[in-house]
């Protein structure tokens, strides 16, 4: 299993896994929960105790990898399969984003 912690305006927001069998799993954090102030990140995902699944990398954060060349160039520098969407996206998606969500990889 690897794991991202989601920052929203540099603040954690929840938890992005990859489970081994390639599924992946998001659930905020109970802090992110408990103050009312905090928004959702998506409309996608509102803010909810659920842990929310699904067999692919959730739209929200598939449309922050990067495209052709870059994609490319991402995956050639950092020695990440061109197919490896969590990979590419931790590696790619921890400084500078279109957007308050960035993304910093758990370490375990």
């Amino acid at each position: 299993m690897r794991t991202a912690t989601i920052l929203y305006k540099s603040e954690p927001a929840g938890i992005l896994s990859q489970l081994d069998n390639g599924s992946f799993h998001f659930g905020y954090l109970d802090a992110w929960l408990e103050d009312k102030k905090k928004p959702a990140i998506s409309l996608t995902m509102p803010k909810s105790k659920k842990e929310f699944k699904s067999p692919h990398l959730f739209p929200l954060f598939f449309h922050m990898l990067p495209e052709g060349a870059n994609k490319q160039a991402v995956s050639k520098f950092k020695k990440i399969d061109p197919s490896d969407h969590f990979g590419i996206l931790i590696s790619s998606a921890q400084f500078d984003t279109i957007g308050a969500i960035t993304i910093v990889q758990t370490v375990q």
